[in-house]
């Protein structure tokens, strides 16, 4: 069953920002899960299963809750719950993913499928933190706080450092690259911000701190320019010309 979940989690790839545009975020009430006709758990599941891979995200998860509310010491628990996250992922209901997750590897600390779930909590909280029709339409919103992008970031190196032989090992170090470069972009921006408010000596930080901790990303370039000019106009003479040299070092 999880082979279909990993099927599911790489589709995500192509798919996750043209579906936050239109996808219900709610939760389904007691009520239209009580509406659920009373059935096995089996007979339950295997709605379920074909109502997701139908991709009725919403109906599924009233399929499911059912089951987890039924039968919540089942055989199908732990599948359950790994579906409602990607169910709950698709209809962009993040907050109930996140539950779900963080739920799923407090009581399930040595489950064989704690990749997927370290995989899918890195991809909710990227989607958490992005506007999918902004990020469509090319708006730049590399100002939004990072908060959920840093979270992301741990969520993968955690599946990077911790399941190296996962099969989600790929896309998520795909992931981390584009986490890495948001990241120091967002500091770039806070430094520019500063430097036009000639805040000379915190934009000079803010692009020392793009060169300690994301010096493999694709803005070290525009951090040391950022801090050359930032420390010429303190009158740090000698740390401007480090930086611009280091700057060319760079080049080569």
């Amino acid at each position: 069953m999880i082979m279909n979940l990993g099927k599911r989690a790489f589709a995500i790839v192509v798919s996750a920002s043209f579906l936050g545009l239109a996808a219900c975020s709610s939760a389904p009430e007691q009520e239209d899960i009580e509406r659920v006709p009373n059935k096995s758990a089996q007979a339950l599941y295997d709605d379920a299963k074909q109502t997701l891979d139908s991709g009725l995200y919403a109906r599924a998860i009233e399929l499911l809750s059912a089951i987890n509310s039924r039968y919540p010491f089942g055989p199908y628990s732990r599948q359950v719950q790994m579906d409602l996250v990607f169910a709950h992922y698709q209809t962009g209901n993040t907050e109930q993913a996140l539950a779900t997750i963080d739920r799923f590897i407090r009581l399930n600390p040595n489950h064989k499928n704690l990749d997927y779930m370290y995989y899918m909590r890195g991809l909710v909280n990227i989607k958490a933190d992005k506007n999918a029709f902004q990020e469509y339409f090319g708006v730049d919103r590399a100002d939004r706080d990072a908060s959920r992008t840093r979270v992301a970031f741990q969520d993968l190196s955690t599946l990077v450092k911790s399941y190296p032989s996962s099969p989600y090992i790929p896309e998520a170090k795909k992931r981390l690259g584009w986490l890495l470069n948001r990241m120091a972009r967002y500091e770039i921006k806070v430094a520019e911000y500063y430097f036009e408010r000639e805040a000379f000596l915190a934009a000079a930080n803010r692009g020392k701190y793009v060169v300690e901790h994301y010096s493999q990303s694709s803005y070290l370039n525009e951090a040391l320019m950022i801090m050359e000019k930032s420390y010429d106009k303190l009158g740090l003479r000698d740390l401007s010309e480090h930086a611009k040299q280091t700057r060319a070092l760079n080049k080569r």
